[in-house]
């Protein structure tokens, strides 16, 4: 490449570059500086430019579970009063049958995630232990008094609380730590054993 102007450019400060070059170079910089702060602008296109942020300040997701558990609280009254306490289902196997295999997938994509060492077990987990707890719930309080009620309490004491144990323990635990992991990699010298 030629200097055509004799030494460093002005706008672009890299000496001995043709024109072409110099646009690059502005152009990278451009890029890689910080923008400037402008001022506050007025007139439509302010309005534009702060809606999104505005919505994302206003709208959180902590903000809307709060406002929706807040508004369960009422509701939970009026399901209270007003649903008869018995009632005729159609398709009750086809909802026991969808949960148990819900339970199911949960426990064997969370079992294979963790074995493969794949930190999203965390979130199988977290889902099947909820499964778990919602099930043991409804088999106690919808079974008939009697030998179907001490099954339903013995199928929850025995394994459905219990795995959702394991589950919740598995959600919120540490990290599992593998053999790859206690090697410990420092640039410029040899791995080392913690």
């Amino acid at each position: 490449m030629t200097d055509t102007g004799g030494g460093a450019d002005q706008a672009g400060g890299v000496p001995g570059t043709t024109g072409r070059a110099r646009k690059e170079i502005r152009a990278m910089t451009a890029l890689c500086s910080p923008t400037p702060t402008a001022a506050p602008a007025t007139g439509p296109g302010k309005s534009r430019r702060t809606r999104p942020a505005l919505a994302r300040r206003l709208v959180r997701p902590q903000s809307a579970l709060l406002v929706s558990g807040v508004a369960l609280v009422p509701w939970l009254y009026v399901l209270a009063r007003t649903l008869p306490s018995t009632a005729r289902v159609g398709h009750w196997n086809v909802a026991w049958v969808g949960l148990d295999a819900l339970e199911a997938l949960g426990l064997l994509s969370t079992a294979a995630l963790r074995r493969r060492g794949d930190d999203r077990h965390r979130l199988t987990a977290a889902a099947t232990g909820a499964l778990l707890v919602v099930d043991a719930w409804f088999d106690t309080v919808t079974a008939a008094p009697g030998g179907e009620l001490a099954a339903a309490v013995a199928m929850a004491l025995g394994a459905e609380l219990p795995l959702a144990a394991v589950c919740t323990a598995l959600a919120l635990g540490r990290e599992r730590r593998t053999a790859r992991d206690d090697l410990r990699l420092i640039p410029g010298r040899r791995p080392t054993r913690r």
